[in-house]
């Protein structure tokens, strides 16, 4: 383990006792995975656990029963894994970064009574990419090389502790015009999330995160080149986290009405799954409507996502800044 490991777990037990929670003997923790529906969690970064007030903040909301989640990078967009790894390929590529200690600090968050999900980029890679000779960073998921490669990463978290895997960028890049079938990355897409599911053990919960876009009865044409089906995919999961990001929309209307965006999404995704969505929420400031406060525009989403009876719901800032949210939370 490393030294800066050793700093980061001394310090996470340094938090505990602060917030009040004790170091209790493992036979005393409950084995099985946390029931995962009604999940609200931030995401965090492996770099953000290390910060203290990010973590403090964490437990602090979580001791507040604000949170009962947390969202944490075990693969990420550099194609690094932010813990040692022992697959062969992964030291080979040098993504194995032995940042974080999983087997120690799983334990400990799970003392908390937080539920736990490991993210784990997949298709893009520029690690694996650069390894294979491909000039731009994604790896294709119908690539056999990249599919079998992030399975067996999948398979080390699960043996990790974490209660879910959620898969992100599962998908082709989001290029090309919304016009021809794209038959062939459906089907990639698809196969890939069922060998995981075959592939992975029947007590880890599978999740996918998936563009916001693809909830809207257009996807069911499938001529999205990135190759996300909502019904396809729902079949093969546990869950579904649809990015719902206001400011990521073209049209002014919902940019400006964050409630309605969250809404009528999970509306429409409604009517077509009844797999779980589970809607990853905007919690950085951008494009946030003029005279409308980034703690009033947190508040609208989470509104209508009750309303609309999601799942719980995650939130995004890709600083991990959370004090507004947690005051949202109120």
């Amino acid at each position: 383990m490393s030294i800066r490991c050793l700093l980061v777990m001394g310090f996470l037990f340094t938090l505990l006792g602060m917030v009040g929670w004790d170091q209790a003997s493992p036979a005393s923790l409950n084995v099985f995975p946390p029931f995962y529906h009604d999940r609200i969690g931030v995401y965090l970064t492996s770099h953000a656990i290390s910060k203290p007030g990010v973590l403090k903040g964490v437990l602090a909301a979580v001791s507040e029963k604000k949170l009962n989640a947390v969202v944490i990078n075990v693969k990420n967009m550099h194609g690094e894994l932010t813990y040692e790894s022992s697959i062969p390929l992964a030291n080979t590529i040098g993504a194995s970064s032995g940042r974080l200690d999983f087997c120690s600090l799983v334990t400990a968050l799970h003392r908390t009574g937080i539920y736990l999900i490991a993210r784990q980029v997949l298709f893009y890679d520029p690690k694996l990419a650069a390894f294979l000779g491909i000039s731009s960073p994604w790896v294709s998921p119908d690539d056999e090389r990249a599919v079998a490669y992030n399975l067996e990463v999948a398979q080390e978290v699960a043996g990790l502790g974490f209660d879910e895997i959620q898969f992100d960028y599962v998908r082709f890049p989001d290029e090309g015009e919304l016009f021809p079938i794209y038959e062939q990355r459906y089907a990639a897409v698809n196969g890939f999330l069922q060998q995981a599911r075959q592939e992975l053990p029947g007590r880890i919960i599978v999740s996918a995160d998936v563009f916001g876009r693809v909830l809207w009865n257009w996807n069911k044409k499938r001529i999205d080149p990135i190759g996300q089906s909502l019904e396809e995919m729902a079949a093969c999961i546990d869950l579904i986290s649809p990015m719902l990001y206001p400011s990521h929309y073209v049209e002014q209307y919902y940019k400006d009405n964050p409630y309605q965006l969250v809404r009528d999404a999970l509306s429409a995704g409604k009517d077509r799954v009844s797999t779980p969505l589970r809607p990853f929420l905007q919690v950085f400031d951008r494009a946030i409507p003029y005279g409308m406060s980034l703690e009033g525009y947190i508040r609208e989403q989470i509104k209508a996502a009750k309303e609309m009876g999601a799942d719980g719901y995650l939130f995004w800032s890709p600083s991990c800044d959370y004090e507004t949210l947690y005051r949202a939370l109120d």
